[in-house]
Order: C-alpha cells, then sequence, then structure tokens
C-alpha cells in the first residue's frame, strides 16, 4: 500500500458495520475485518438477539441503539463515532456476510492510489459477480440505479464503501432508512468529492433471507430520494408542477368563458378543471417558495 497521498505515513484505517440481528455472522465479518484495519466498530441498531455481545467479544467498539431505528440511523452513529476517533479512512460493510473483508485493501489500495474520496464496491463490474445476484435484485438495483443514480455510478445500493477522511467530515447522513446510500453518494456529489467505483465479490447464501422484501427496500429508497430531491431543488420540484397548473387552469378557464358566452352553457367539467388546478398550483408554489425560503436560510445559517 502507497502512503504517499497520507503524507508518508500509514492511514489509521476504521472498518464501520451497521447491524439488527446478525449474531449468526457478525463474529466472522468482524474477525476477518480485523486483520486488515486498525479498528472495528459495529453499531447495533436495537438487536433483539446477541449481536452486540459477539460483536463485543470477537473486539469490536460497539455502539447500541435502545431500539431498531433504521440502517439511516446507524449510519448516523458511525460516521459520528469515526470523526471522533481521526479515522483517515472509513470503510463500511454490511454484517449478513454479503461483503467479503479480505477485500477491504482493494477499496482501501484504490482510494490512495486514485486519490479519491469515495470508492464504491461494485456488484455490477464483474459478469461473475453479477450472475451470483438473484434477478429479482438485479432488476431491483437496475431500476434503483436509473433513478438514485450520480456520477454514472452503476451500483448506488452498495453498502461496501471506503470514504477519505474529509468525505468522513463533510458528508452528514440524515436519512433514517435504507435510502441513506444514496443521499451519501448524493451529498458526495455535490461536495465536489471523487467517486470511483471496483469490481468486488458478493455472497447471498447467508443463513437466512434479508429481513426486509425487496418492493418495499425500493419504495423506501425512491420515497427518500424524492423527500431529498424535494429539499434540495424546491423551486423545480413544487415550483414547475405549480406553474404547469396553474397554466392549465388559465387554459381552461378561458375556455369556459368563451363557452359561456357563445352558447351561455357553464360546462361544469370545465369548471372543475380550472378550480382543480387552479388550487393545486398555488398550493405547489406556495410550497416551493415557502421551502426554498426555508432552504436558503439554513444555507445562510451554515
Amino acid at each position: 500500500m502507497s502512503n504517499d497521498s497520507m503524507g508518508g505515513k500509514r492511514p489509521f484505517i476504521v472498518a464501520c458495520i451497521p447491524a439488527y440481528n446478525e449474531e449468526l455472522t457478525i463474529a466472522k465479518v468482524v474477525l476477518r475485518a480485523r486483520r486488515h484495519v486498525d479498528r472495528v466498530i459495529v453499531c447495533d441498531d436495537g438487536s433483539s438477539d446477541m449481536t452486540a455481545e459477539i460483536a463485543e467479544a470477537c473486539g469490536a467498539e460497539v455502539i447500541r441503539h435502545e431500539r431498531n431505528m433504521g440502517k439511516g440511523a446507524a449510519m448516523q452513529s458511525l460516521f459520528r463515532r469515526a470523526r471522533e476517533v481521526g479515522a483517515d479512512i472509513m470503510v463500511t460493510l454490511d454484517a449478513d456476510g454479503q461483503h467479503d473483508p479480505d477485500e477491504i485493501p482493494v477499496l482501501v489500495n484504490t482510494m490512495i492510489e486514485m486519490g479519491a474520496d469515495v470508492v464504491i464496491g461494485s456488484r455490477f463490474l464483474s459478469r461473475e459477480t453479477v450472475s451470483r445476484v438473484p434477478a429479482y435484485r438485479r432488476v431491483g438495483n437496475t431500476i434503483l440505479n436509473v433513478v438514485t443514480s450520480v456520477s454514472d455510478v452503476m451500483d448506488t445500493q452498495s453498502g461496501f464503501r471506503a470514504y477519505s477522511r474529509r468525505a468522513v467530515e463533510g458528508i452528514q447522513p440524515t436519512e433514517m432508512g435504507f435510502a441513506v446510500d444514496s443521499e451519501i453518494l448524493y451529498k458526495a456529489s455535490e461536495l465536489g468529492f471523487k467517486i470511483v467505483e471496483v469490481p468486488v465479490g458478493v455472497e447471498y447464501r447467508v443463513p437466512r433471507p434479508s429481513k426486509r422484501g425487496p418492493v418495499l427496500h425500493a419504495l423506501e429508497v425512491l420515497l427518500g430520494m424524492v423527500k431529498h430531491l424535494s429539499m434540495r431543488h424546491p423551486l423545480l420540484f413544487y415550483g414547475l408542477p405549480g406553474v404547469i397548473s396553474l397554466l392549465i387552469a388559465l387554459v381552461s378557464g378561458l375556455m369556459l368563458i368563451h363557452l359561456f358566452n357563445l352558447t351561455r352553457y357553464f360546462s361544469l367539467p370545465l369548471a372543475m378543471i380550472t378550480l382543480g388546478c387552479g388550487v393545486l398550483g398555488g398550493i405547489l408554489c406556495s410550497t416551493a417558495l415557502m421551502l426554498w425560503i426555508l432552504v436558503s436560510l439554513i444555507k445562510e445559517a451554515k
């Protein structure tokens, strides 16, 4: 591993693992991760099993949530702790055994050699790895990648990533659920961080299936991105549809007046379209303006 970009010293590497009821796999993940990092930190997100106790027994530092709050909440705690301990590189990986901890050096070396801020272990850069991904997951991830893609990233939902100190200090996750992975990429892109992908393996033959179905997972990610985009670009997200609705109301209103003048017939459908689009347009435009002012004030405060 080259240390030139780290000022000639060996980087302090921390592995961060969000975990929820992973007592069957957490020991293997922690022990194998410890071979390649200086510290392993596990966030036990309200597990009802022995996840936390096993992780501690295997040498990991454990952050405990009293109740299950979601992957995003766990990532928030892990980012915060990585900043506190002064990590030069933070590597995140899942606790269920999907990711191979022995591939941590692949991400770390890529980060150092390419001067990247975020390195993503991608499941879709290797044909061999793609063939291991179940068909429903490939379809679901393809859709999510198209909707949430940032900087031409092919695997926006991969939890196997490496972050530089600059990224750890600059990115503040706020999403509570699975949308956090996409949110982090959006924020990294907005901050001008360099994002690269490297091919990694993946193993889906875990002792038990995913805790959340793919449909619910996808809906949570999509709704999270809708919320994120609406707050980041309120004039575009709410204002544009609002203006279109007001234009429709104007056109239908003029048609209503013109028809009444010609025939003395009052068209109820046109009246309903005019009223409905007018009210909707007014609400959307008002929402866009208020959110834009609020976001501007928050940015000024920061």
